[in-house]
């Protein structure tokens, strides 16, 4: 224990820019960058936290989360009672929570939107917060993760565009592969676009990518994919949603996948003799939900079908 509490101690730090060095300062907070021990410390030292309150927190490096059902007052009560004792844990173990950067996000058309409190601050409810690297909003409509994405995925091409000469296919392809493309398609099983302008907002960003090849300009979007072996992103979506379909009902997830759909067994010589039941929902968000999305696409799958990942 002195030897973690000597290496954590007295540790400074300072700034150089372009050969100019800022004075010495002492690091009071956090774990040291690039080293092996700093994450270890770090998460063994918060791992108890969990004991403190009755909702297991979701921890994601420094950050925290919580969430429950609260749509009763004593369901408020009871969620405002852990937030009190992760104030106390705090207390007690001499750490902080960064207040100004925690925000309560409310979920569901009739939340009743309770005003929670850490400690003596009042939390300010929030419209979209980030976690961890994408952007959720209480509407679950995820237009405006699509909005991001494809900013950031437009900033890159354009980066490309500016820094790379070529226009050859052998070399702007495996650059959009795998430097723009991965950002359409990031955790997509969770925020997959609901509204048509955001397919078409996505789906513009590889039409930019595939019209910068050279002899490809003045083919139509549908011909430049059939001469650069591509596919659309709408189809790239429902290939990824039914390859993790497969892995969730077979067993290829970390967790139980399987809870996540009903299965209907069926003799029939047609279909995959796997059929998804199709759930009723009230809102019209839930329809393209991943649970629920594809089950008609599955269900109309052959036996011995195989998927192709284009």
């Amino acid at each position: 224990m002195r030897w973690i509490e000597n290496w954590l101690n007295g540790r400074t730090q300072r700034v150089v820019i372009s050969g100019t060095e800022s004075t010495w300062r002492s690091v009071t907070s956090d774990v040291p960058q690039g080293s092996l021990l700093g994450p270890v410390s770090f998460n063994f030292f918060i791992s108890h936290l969990a004991e403190e309150i009755r909702v297991y927190p979701y921890k994601f490096v420094n950050d925290t989360k919580l969430g429950r059902v609260a749509d009763t007052p004593a369901a408020c009560a009871a969620f405002q009672r852990d937030l009190d004792r992760m104030e106390s844990w705090v207390q007690r173990n001499q750490m902080k929570f960064n207040k100004g950067k925690c925000r309560v996000l409310h979920l569901g058309r009739n939340n009743p939107m309770n005003q929670y409190r850490l400690g003596e601050d009042l939390l300010e409810s929030s419209s979209a917060e980030r976690d961890p690297r994408l952007l959720e909003e209480d509407k679950l409509s995820m237009s405006q993760e699509c909005a991001r994405i494809a900013k950031k995925a437009n900033g890159i091409l354009r980066c490309i565009k500016k820094s790379v000469d070529s226009r050859s296919k052998e070399v702007l392809l495996p650059l959009f592969s795998t430097l723009v493309r991965p950002l359409l398609e990031y955790s997509v099983q969770f925020w997959a676009p609901q509204f048509k302008k955001d397919e078409k907002l996505l789906e513009t960003v590889q039409w930019r990518a595939t019209r910068m090849i050279r002899k490809q300009e003045h083919l139509s979007y549908e011909e430049r994919l059939r001469e650069l072996g591509l596919c659309s992103l709408e189809k790239r979506r429902l290939q990824g949603d039914l390859i993790n379909c497969y892995k969730c009902l077979n067993g290829g997830c970390q967790e139980d996948g399987s809870r996540f759909f009903s299965v209907v067994s069926s003799d029939r010589t047609r279909g995959n003799g796997h059929r998804l039941k199709q759930r009723k929902f009230q809102l019209n968000t839930r329809k393209m939900f991943f649970t629920l999305r594809l089950t008609e696409h599955w269900s109309k799958l052959p036996r011995g079908y195989r998927i192709t990942e284009c």
